[in-house]
């Protein structure tokens, strides 16, 4: 009886064996295809290979912008429900608040695919990998990290989630920086973690590296000594641009307020706007020397032609142009030196109507300067009722008109240059820059000479002088707009210098916007950052000191500087 039963199980058990063999021979043969095509539905994938973003550096090849790599942290809810524990050893990797996290899961439901985190830092990746949480899935990614943090945020600018440009270069140069993400083919398990990688059907592409103008040591000064002007001065804002003399290369741009740009959320906008190239202001007395070039163009005026500017002060038609002492007679130079408001308007009336307009047109004031900086004005600069003499003084004297700090800049450009305009640029240049000739090289020089004369102890910008440089420059003091008339308490204080003065090599302008400080001109705000900003810049860039000169059209009268 017992040999039966055993006789009758094992002929069973092999029936059974005989079956599902035949059966996998028959749907070998026959359905082959079908589930192969099934088999691969359900385990080979195809993967994006994240690319690599190009690298962006300083002209001496130090980092400003680079890649690491993170991954993105995402649930397949419909595979599995976290217990309490798990949650909380999620969320405390992930640094997630962790209630929020339980609530997510459960508004989730059975959802297949759910963000916990995107650009999870590696380690916090790691660490969820050993955890073997079912559901859990990593893709590969990378974050952008600025060294320079704040210093150089509004160059540099940022990248979004997708490590897409947002700002600044990254955003100007997005097509350059950014790669081409390849593709892969892999076999995953049933838990969704890939086993093996089978092809690579496409290769990714590295974005290409960029090396920028800036001098980051350059630019650190620079920011640091604006960034402590503005709280000196308890100032609303302010902006410094430094050019290369020789190449039109911006070699520091900087802003306060600033950002770090490895902290900031994309969507917070809190000091983020690039003031320097977005803003503009009335550039005041920092036109003037334009005018004094219109005039010696004229072939009427040089340095010793003596101007009027008794009894100080100056009607034309409905506006009464004002000095704040009686200067008397004085030469073109010292109207320069010390920033005689009727003096350069009587010169400016007494040169053809489009004069000191075409001079500043030539000097790239109301044109696009075209760095690709985003967000960059034109400024404005209109021939509108040009014939008349209230236009053409104000004018003069930098009033109806704007200019952003890098088109200030950039005009000044071009009396260091001996004439020539320049073409700005952000890229690092590599030989001779593009340039036109936009004035007589003569014309520029004795310029150059008497904005020297400004720095003398009987200018308006002593502070803005230089310990063994010669330097030179212009300062200016704008009041702004309010409701539509110049308001006496809010002011732009302004410096555009050239050092040093003998054979340029950097052009600065330092602008800050409402100082609150007892003072507010540009002599006594502006022109001390630019002389210490100098300094440091003209002995990093080895500038050899120069043996003293006493410049006899510097000493200059002495009956007392403007501001």
């Amino acid at each position: 009886m017992k040999m039966w039963r055993h006789y009758l199980v094992a002929g069973l058990f092999l029936t059974a064996c005989a079956g599902i063999g035949a059966r996998v021979v028959f749907l070998t043969v026959t359905e082959r295809d079908f589930l192969q095509a099934q088999g691969n539905a359900r385990s080979l994938r195809e993967e994006t290979i994240p690319a690599y973003r190009g690298i962006i550096y300083d002209r001496e090849h130090e980092a400003l912008a680079l890649s690491t790599p993170v991954a993105s942290v995402w649930s397949d809810d419909k595979r599995t429900q976290w217990s309490a524990k798990t949650t909380r050893q999620i969320a405390k990797i992930l640094e997630l608040d962790v209630h929020k996290l339980a609530q997510q899961q459960l508004d989730a439901g059975t959802s297949k695919f759910r963000y916990l985190k995107r650009r999870a830092p590696w380690a916090q990746v790691q660490a969820l990998k050993a955890l073997a949480v079912p559901g859990l899935n990593f893709d590969p990614e990378y974050k952008r990290y600025y060294p320079a943090s704040e210093t150089a945020a509004h160059v540099v600018g940022i990248t979004g989630i997708d490590d897409l440009g947002l700002e600044g270069v990254e955003l100007a140069f997005d097509d350059r920086l950014r790669g081409r993400p390849g593709r892969k083919r892999v076999l995953k398990d049933r838990r969704g973690d890939t086993i093996e990688n089978l092809a690579y059907l496409e290769e990714a592409r590295g974005g290409q590296d960029l090396q920028l103008s800036l001098d980051l040591r350059l630019q650190f000064f620079a920011y640091s000594e604006l960034k402590a002007a503005v709280a000196g001065h308890d100032a609303s804002a302010a902006s410094v641009v430094m050019l290369d003399a020789r190449t039109g290369e911006i070699l520091a741009l900087v802003n306060q307020p600033s950002y770090n740009p490895n902290e900031v959320q994309t969507s917070d906008y809190t000091g983020k706007r690039n003031l320097a190239v977005t803003d503009t202001y009335e550039p005041g007395s920092t036109v003037k020397p334009f005018t004094i070039l219109a005039a010696l163009e004229s072939g009427e005026y040089n340095s010793a032609t003596p101007i009027e500017t008794a009894p100080g002060y100056l009607r034309v038609g409905r506006k009464l142009v004002e000095d704040p002492v009686n200067r008397g007679t004085i030469s073109l130079q010292q109207v320069l030196q010390k920033s005689s408001q009727v003096g350069i308007a009587k010169v400016a009336l007494a040169l053809p109507d489009r004069a000191v307009f075409d001079v500043l047109s030539r000097a790239g004031i109301g044109e696009f300067i075209g760095t690709g900086l985003p967000g960059e004005v034109v400024g404005s600069l209109s021939d509108t009722n040009i014939q008349n003499p209230v236009v053409k003084a104000t004018m003069a004297y930098g009033y109806g008109l704007a200019v952003s700090p890098l088109q200030l800049a950039s005009a000044y450009l071009t009396l260091a240059s001996g004439g020539k305009r320049i073409p700005l640029s952000i890229i690092r240049r590599d030989g001779e820059p593009p340039a036109t000739q936009a004035f007589d090289p003569v014309h520029t020089r004795a310029v150059l000479d008497m904005l020297e004369t400004v720095t003398a102890d009987a200018g308006t910008a002593p502070k803005a002088r230089v310990a063994n440089f010669r330097v030179a420059g212009k300062t200016g003091t704008s009041r702004k707009l309010s409701n539509g008339s110049y308001d006496d308490e809010r002011h732009v204080a302004l410096f555009a210098g050239v050092a040093p003065v003998d054979d340029p090599r950097i052009v600065v302008v330092v602008v800050v916007d409402e100082p609150q400080s007892a003072a507010v001109g540009g002599g006594s705000v502006a022109a001390p950052i630019f002389s210490r900003i100098a300094a440091r810049s003209l002995r990093l860039l080895g500038v050899a000191p120069q043996t003293p000169v006493v410049n006899t059209a510097a000493v200059a009268a002495s009956d007392g500087g403007a501001t």
